[in-house]
């Protein structure tokens, strides 16, 4: 194993916004948050969160690697579903804590519920009296999940 590390240190805020080494700032619970794009329309398929092992998978694999939050644990996006995110570009915003992925799907869908975006409803604003209602924005899904899934556990937590 190499002694080397991956990531600068974090010496100066003008090292940090305007110097050319990666040196990511994960949050307490060592967590960068993470803004998944279609990197052809621009779409946003997905918000996530990495960890230092899963920043590293994904520089090194050119996949995107994520940790689930609700599972507790790495994980590849795509590897049960087939539906791989390849990363065509990836950016770090100026305090270097939080990621931009511009990914071409295998599949053309990102979201475990089966719609091409996790983002399928939207939020009307101005609204008098609750509860309020969303409006959905895609209304076909792209795959049936019990097929791509079959028996594993949903992700979403209550």
């Amino acid at each position: 194993m190499s002694d080397v590390q991956p990531f600068a240190s974090r010496v100066s805020v003008e090292q940090v916004e305007e110097g050319k080494f990666l040196a990511p700032k994960f949050d307490e619970n060592g967590l960068l948050s993470v803004v998944t794009t279609d990197a052809e329309t621009g779409d946003v398929l997905m918000m996530g969160v990495m960890n230092e092992e899963a920043l590293l998978n994904t520089v090194n694999t050119g996949e995107a690697h994520y940790w689930s939050r609700s599972r507790k644990c790495l994980w590849h996006k795509g590897a049960t579903s087939g539906l791989i995110q390849k990363v065509v570009e990836m950016r770090i915003d100026d305090d270097q804590d939080a990621v931009w992925l511009r990914v071409a799907v295998e599949g053309g869908a990102s979201c475990h519920v089966g719609y091409r975006s996790c983002f399928y409803r939207a939020v009307p604003t101005k609204v008098e009296n609750g509860p309020i209602e969303l409006n959905f924005t895609e209304t076909e899904k792209a795959f049936d999940p019990t097929e791509v899934y079959g028996d594993a556990p949903n992700p979403t937590q209550l």
